[in-house]
């Protein structure tokens, strides 16, 4: 049975969590944390593994919510504001790391803070763009790139809810796409 052009589409397309910008940047920000802990907070730490999971929530609610939207727009956003949540919790640990340490937290017009936010135009960004500054630099320059990167991200992911927002006011959900389709369908069968 092959779908005709005419047919209504019930399930859209979805997934391809890995083309979205905040999915790419969420990976960035769970391999930079994942070698910034095993850096520069002790393995046996409780904050090292949640700071570990925290940036996994992240990335794994974006690629969940991703493959979930094709049935429900709703379950998307949940899960793109659990990955919102959980990087902003992240983000507190990075900022809680510097202030403990006495170190300095850069300001979004720091001069290393606008180098490292300019590296996201690089058209192949990727963990390796940032490397020397989380794996070679001293723990402050690591923890502040961390810490603008997890910014770039949220950025991005509030974004992506503001427009999962309108496209579930205007489109609705999977309950209200079956209603639709169904109608359409009955409609058909009644004028053939």
């Amino acid at each position: 049975m092959t779908d005709r052009p005419d047919s209504p589409q019930l399930i859209p397309p979805h997934g391809g969590f890995r083309d979205l910008q905040s999915y790419q940047m969420a990976e960035i920000v769970y391999d930079g944390t994942v070698v910034f802990c095993d850096r520069c907070i002790s393995k046996r730490s409780r904050t090292h593994d949640q700071m570990v999971q925290a940036a996994r929530s992240g990335k794994q609610n974006i690629a969940e919510g991703s493959m979930a939207s094709g049935t429900s727009k709703k379950f998307e956003l949940k899960l793109v504001g659990v990955a919102r949540a959980s990087l902003e919790e992240l983000l507190l640990d990075f900022q809680d790391y510097l202030r403990q340490k006495g170190l300095v937290l850069w300001n979004k017009d720091h001069p290393k803070a606008r180098q490292v936010r300019g590296l996201c135009y690089n058209k192949n960004r990727s963990y390796k763009t940032y490397r020397t500054y989380i794996e070679d630099s001293h723990p402050e320059i690591a923890a502040n790139t961390m810490i603008c990167l997890i910014h770039q991200t949220n950025y991005l992911l509030d974004q992506q809810m503001r427009a999962l927002e309108k496209e579930f006011l205007k489109e609705g959900g999977f309950t209200e796409r079956l209603y639709r389709t169904r109608i359409q369908m009955r409609n058909r069968k009644k004028y053939k």
